[in-house]
């Protein structure tokens, strides 16, 4: 299962050398509900190779504000200190491990 980011663990969480992955979501979002098993899995699976977060968008302001979210769902592929990439809307689990893959 993906890790909670929140505001409050937002800076240690990304203190992470490698590429870390957040899932922007809500509780109301239709696709959200949707893409949240494909993260899920994909945070079991490549458990220690690349840290997977989930976001929600109506608790954390601080997190959404810094990544300048404004639709949801939105996937962060952050490394190095910066958004190596972003997926917007729902997306297979094929497609987000072809993103991860081509950022790790």
């Amino acid at each position: 299962m993906a890790k909670q980011l929140t505001d409050n663990n937002l800076e240690a969480a990304l203190q992470s050398e490698g590429l870390i992955v957040i899932d922007f979501w809500a509780e109301w979002c239709g696709p959200c509900k949707k893409l949240s098993p494909v993260v899920d899995e994909l945070a079991e699976e490549m458990e220690g190779e690349v840290d997977i977060y989930k976001c929600d968008v109506d608790e954390n302001s601080e997190v959404c504000d810094q990544f300048g979210i404004r639709n949801i769902p939105t996937v962060i592929f952050y490394k190095g200190g910066k958004v190596v990439d972003k997926h917007v809307g729902t997306a297979t689990k094929a497609q987000l491990a072809e993103k991860i893959a081509a950022n790790k």
